[in-house]
């Protein structure tokens, strides 16, 4: 007797092949949002202290250290290490526990065009007095 076809039955019915390809367009889809998310907040995350800095026609300086220590001068004389806002009579102490000791430690000085020269020498030669000798000053491009 000859069997009757049964469609709900796995027998007699080859099964599909597995596809063992990957889709990688979802996958660069979102590797490139990614990528424009971090190229538009990347520049954001730098130090957070807003300071006008004085423009000159200088060429930026080139430097191998991952993070460099920034020292912000604001215009009403406020001090700040990074993003934080330290006395006068600390900053120095600070520095030095920062840095380790690391008296070669990379230290790029921010000053607001509005603040007095006199603060501005004032701070670096304290930094300078300290023992940190590789001082840098930040400006921003002047605009022909």
């Amino acid at each position: 007797m000859a069997q009757k076809f049964n469609p709900y039955s796995r027998r007699g019915h080859r099964r599909r092949a597995f596809n063992a390809e990957i889709n990688v367009t979802p996958f660069v889809d979102v590797m490139l949002v990614l990528l424009i998310v971090f190229m538009i907040t990347a520049p954001l995350l730098t130090t957070g202290i807003d300071v006008s800095l004085p423009k000159t026609s200088s060429e930026t300086l080139k430097f191998n250290q991952d993070e460099p220590l920034y020292l912000t001068l604001q215009a009403d004389g406020r001090l700040y290490i990074q993003e934080t806002e330290v006395p006068r009579e600390e900053l120095v102490p600070k520095l030095i526990a920062i840095t380790n000791e690391g008296f070669d430690s990379r230290i790029l000085l921010r000053s607001d065009e509005a603040a007095s020269a006199g603060d501005f020498v004032s701070v670096m030669g304290e930094v300078r007095k300290a023992g940190f000798q590789n001082l840098a000053i930040v400006t921003d491009p002047k605009l022909n």
